[in-house]
């Protein structure tokens, strides 16, 4: 009985160091343990605001209301069906920081086939109100853009006193960044024909830099989205501002567009059809 009782303690101690052995842990000190597992909640916390918090504080800021509009005097929103009805009755005598509302870009048409199903609606309005108006393509990276041109030029009928068209690139898709420049082009060419006057582009100051910052887009005005910044970083020039798209307006429900323009009111005029002449060939 004795001699079992001994290797079963002998059994107990040989488990025991074993256990320790595959866990170095268990022989560290409690306050060198706490302070390891606070060192790794640390870094966890400074991931997580890095990764999800910072990038988008100044969009929190501005859906609580707290951050201020950059500096500008000519101020515009752009809208599409997501605002769904505006009352225009409200939206004509509203202001932007105190600034009153001088133009609107809506959107038209988006690849092929799709048209915005507010466009006409919104389009009109924005005329009888004597808003300086826009209509814009959302650019498809699944159809080519010589169809996509030639199904906006059918869609949109400008007139004088409205901007020039514009084409909203956004996603490369599957294409190379050559390939994706040259459907641009494409584009560009066959409503710069169609309209008379040089259209003007719309894209992420990130996707600019990174894949339509070539030289050759120079010529066309271009409309920066760069959003939640005190102020532009580009250095290229440009004519539009898109800084946020939390802005809040009387006459429209829930969030929407805000952005200004780079020059007076006089200036964004003489960018109109029927003021701004096409460049020498």
């Amino acid at each position: 009985m004795v001699q079992t009782q001994k290797r079963h303690t002998v059994r107990k101690r040989a488990t025991k160091r074993s256990r320790n052995s595959r866990n170095p842990f268990r022989r560290l000190p409690s306050f060198l343990l706490w302070g390891l597992l606070g060192l790794v909640v640390l870094i966890y916390v400074v991931f997580f605001y890095k990764t999800f918090v910072s990038p988008y504080s100044f969009r929190w800021k501005a859906l609580y209301g707290t951050v201020a509009y950059p500096d500008g005097k000519v101020r515009g929103i752009d809208v599409s069906h997501y605002q769904e009805d505006i009352d225009w009755r409200k939206l004509r005598r509203a202001q932007l920081q105190g600034v009153p509302l001088s133009f609107i870009f809506i959107k038209a048409t988006e690849g092929t086939d799709i048209i915005d199903e507010n466009f006409n609606q919104n389009f009109y309005n924005a005329r009888k109100n004597n808003v300086v108006r826009g209509a814009y393509h959302f650019f498809s990276t699944k159809t080519p853009a010589r169809r996509q041109a030639l199904f906006f030029c059918k869609i949109v009928q400008l007139e004088d006193e409205d901007l020039p068209p514009v084409l909203d690139v956004e996603h490369i898709g599957d294409l190379s960044p050559e390939k994706l420049r040259s459907e641009v082009h494409d584009w560009m060419d066959i409503v710069e024909r169609h309209y008379g006057v040089t259209p003007i582009l719309y894209t992420s100051y990130k996707f600019k830099t990174s894949y339509l910052n070539t030289p050759d887009f120079d010529r066309y005005p271009y409309w920066i989205a760069h959003y939640y910044v005190d102020s532009l970083v580009y250095k290229g020039s440009w004519n539009f501002w898109q800084h946020t798209d939390a802005g809040k307006i009387d006459g429209i429900r829930g969030y929407v567009d805000v952005n200004i323009f780079n020059g007076s009111y006089d200036d964004l005029v003489k960018m109109t059809l029927g003021q701004r002449k096409k460049p020498e060939e």
